[in-house]
């Protein structure tokens, strides 16, 4: 197993801190492998960009560490297989004069948290929202949602981006009012490496790319996956194996699970399941997806409920069953994180300002909050990371 893992569960600095430091409980924090947690943020009510903190699996417990990086919009966060690097979306309209978004490269140092920035690159897209770094570690692929648009870029030895190597234009649109045209929302890895799958909210389906780091390039498979209309696919998720994959669906406040083929990157489709209780009668468009480390059970954030939805995962057929809610205790839950040891939850609401902790029930999947919570103005992305 490599040093230092980099986790997007799709989640600073004005002090350091010693690896041996001490926990509030008197825990030693390098017995306990605890984490880094990056938060990325919309640069408005009073945030300046990427915060950081230390997280203790024994306890669950967050701790400040400040502001890392301050830069525009950073709404979502990746980290290459070294852990030495991270890099930032910035969610922007126009970037040196024209209708496209950057991305932001930083060197890392686990042993702080700090951020050191190295460059920063367009996406040739607008509204950047997602990205991805291949296991290689010499290739990042962006996701533009404004213009539904992918892009690759080469990763230089220093964690630099070099320029675009690659650049796919999505076409396309749906029944809703906001497809009038594609929303690429996520840049989605293969557990092997040789696929990148791209949910797109405004053309209703999932386009898988054979991905070529060395190169990166990036080439359509045939026969996009293709949703039910005004739906809305939005995030994706693997189980463990890699034998099913599943699709929140923004707008449909629904699951899609498939059984995923290796062999070509392919979904079939096996199932479709609200995320909602058949009362529910408000307006919700769902946000985040993530499967436990266990494989057992699958979450989703409503956005307008403000809960999670836990599903409990058949191991055989991939279907899904609907368990219950948990209110997430803010407004606007845009993103979550589970902890790699599967103890925790890290949930972000957006709008109210907070990220909150649940405790996670590895036999029944059941959430309960510990109590800890931390504001943090407008987290709209929660990545942890394991400190060397």
């Amino acid at each position: 197993m490599k040093q230092i893992v980099g986790l997007i569960i799709t989640a600073c600095l004005s002090g350091g801190f010693s690896l041996d430091a001490r926990d509030g409980a008197g825990q030693n924090a390098t017995s306990e492998k605890g984490y880094l947690v990056y938060v990325g943020t919309y640069t408005r009510q009073g945030s300046k960009g990427i915060y950081a903190y230390r997280f203790s699996p024994g306890n669950g417990k967050l701790s400040p560490l400040g502001l890392v990086a301050e830069t525009e919009n950073p709404s979502f966060l990746a980290t290459g297989p070294s852990g030495r690097f991270l890099y930032a979306v910035n969610e922007i309209g126009n970037y040196e004069g024209k209708n496209a978004g950057s991305v932001s490269a930083f060197s890392l140092d686990s042993s702080t948290g700090s951020l050191i920035f190295l460059n920063k690159v367009t996406t040739r897209g607008s509204i950047f929202c997602h990205l991805v770094v291949d296991k290689t570690g010499k290739c990042l692929v962006v996701a533009n949602y404004g213009s539904g648009s992918v892009a690759a870029f080469p990763i230089k030895p220093d964690g630099s981006l070099g320029e675009a190597s690659a650049f796919v234009q999505h076409g396309g649109s749906g029944v809703n009012a906001r497809q009038k045209g594609p929303h690429a929302h996520m840049v989605q890895l293969s557990e092997d490496n040789r696929f990148i799958l791209v949910p797109d909210l405004g053309a209703d389906q999932v386009i898988t790319y054979r991905l070529n780091p060395a190169k990166g390039t990036l080439t359509a498979e045939p026969n996009p996956t293709r949703g039910a209309p005004g739906l809305g696919p939005r995030h994706l998720a693997f189980d463990p194996q890699g034998k099913f994959d599943y699709l929140i669906n923004e707008m449909g406040s629904a699951v899609t699970a498939f059984r995923y083929k290796s062999s070509g990157g392919s979904l079939t489709p096996l199932q479709t399941i609200s995320t909602l209780p058949k009362e529910f009668t408000g307006t919700n468009n769902s946000a985040e997806i993530e499967v436990h480390p266990n494989g057992k059970f699958v979450y989703v954030s409503n956005r307008g409920d403000d809960s999670i939805a836990m599903f409990s995962a058949d191991a055989k057929t991939g279907t899904l069953t609907l368990t219950g809610r948990v209110p997430t205790g803010g407004k606007t839950p845009r993103n979550f994180a589970i902890d790699p040891t599967g103890g925790y939850l890290l949930a972000a609401n957006q709008d109210s300002g907070s990220i909150i902790t649940f405790r996670i029930d590895k036999n029944t999947g059941e959430l309960t909050p510990t109590g800890e919570q931390v504001s943090i103005p407008q987290p709209v992305c929660i990545l942890l990371m394991r400190q060397r």
